[in-house]
């Protein structure tokens, strides 16, 4: 696999297999300048972002769904998707700011954030926005919708995206990420509410362990899945860094180590955990309700492997730079 910035070629689609709406920002990362002096770079970023650039990198037909600015970072956004493959039939101009997100490292290479979102693009998306897109904003028949993390919470991005997984929920695969950004939540109560009418709307639920430790403090993440199942969900994926992830569907659970890397940083490795989820779906035929439904342990364990090596192949570059699938490489089976 490899992170230069090609095109990737898709895979011949009248339609997107998959829809990704929500944010689409810059973050900022560390860097040194020439002379050694602190700086920052500037990256594209924002989860939602993230999972389409990771699926269309992974010959997904995707398009992001998302308010994108017409200022010199939006130029960046927008070259970014097209390299990676991802469709921008459903980006929709705009002239407000592109969302920034400072990047800070820990010791371990993982990442907190800082964002400066107010009066920015993404989180402008209006439901009568919605009808600009093709067909006024009607997801085609069979097309899968991914959402959430700043969709979730920024206004009045949150709402425009809650009519539309209630618009969407039973007619396609819902999948869900909180990628949960605490220093943004101004209302935990809400927040927790919205979250958990989102869950029981979703078929795929994907949650890393930090997002449950702030959503559900000292619940061990079993339970939390079996909540989330039973209020409706069909397939529950908690990821764990370094220490792999786990799945549980209808019948089945399942725990697959994570592959050993030199870890250049971790951002974006959570969504392109994600991507990797959602393409093994889609290449192996299994992109519905009823797919999901039917995966059974030895399934599990083989869409899980190839997301976390996925995932994995993300932390050896700096920022969120999901590898390509070439010609040659093997498709998930």
């Amino acid at each position: 696999m490899s992170a230069r910035p090609e095109p990737a070629d898709q895979e011949p689609a009248d339609q997107p297999a998959v829809v990704v709406a929500g944010d689409a920002l810059v973050d900022l990362t560390p860097a040194r300048t020439a002379d050694g002096a602190a700086a920052f770079q500037p990256h594209p970023g924002g989860s939602c972002l993230n999972v389409a650039a990771g699926l269309g990198r992974l010959r997904v037909p995707t398009a992001l769904l998302a308010r994108i600015s017409d200022d010199h970072f939006g130029d960046l956004l927008r070259a970014h998707l097209a390299a990676s493959g991802t469709r921008l039939t459903h980006a929709l101009p705009a002239s407000d700011p592109t969302t920034l997100a400072a990047v800070h490292l820990r010791e371990d290479g993982s990442a907190a954030y800082s964002f400066h979102a107010n009066g920015t693009a993404d989180r402008g998306l209006l439901p009568e926005h919605l009808v600009a897109l093709p067909d006024g904003g009607a997801l085609p028949a069979g097309t899968a919708l991914h959402l959430g993390s700043l969709g979730l919470l920024l206004e009045p991005l949150a709402s425009t995206l809650d009519g539309l997984i209630r618009r969407e929920a039973g007619r396609r695969l819902v999948s869900l990420d909180p990628n949960v950004r605490p220093g943004l939540v101004t209302d935990r109560a809400a927040y927790l509410r919205r979250f958990a009418e989102w869950v029981a709307l979703a078929d795929v639920v994907k949650a890393s362990d930090e997002d449950l430790a702030w959503l559900h403090p000292h619940e061990p993440y079993e339970a939390v899945a079996e909540r989330w199942l039973a209020s409706g969900a069909g397939l529950v994926l908690i990821t764990f860094g370094s220490r792999g992830a786990w799945a549980a569907g209808r019948d089945a659970r399942v725990h697959v180590p994570a592959p050993a890397v030199r870890v250049v940083d971790t951002v974006g490795a959570g969504d392109a955990f994600t991507a990797g989820v959602l393409a093994h779906l889609h290449h192996t035929g299994r992109l519905s309700r009823e797919g999901v439904d039917s995966l059974g342990a030895g399934e599990l364990a083989r869409l899980l492997s190839y997301a976390v090596e996925i995932a994995a192949d993300t932390c050896t570059r700096a920022g969120a730079q999901p590898p390509y699938r070439h010609d040659g490489e093997p498709t998930p089976v």
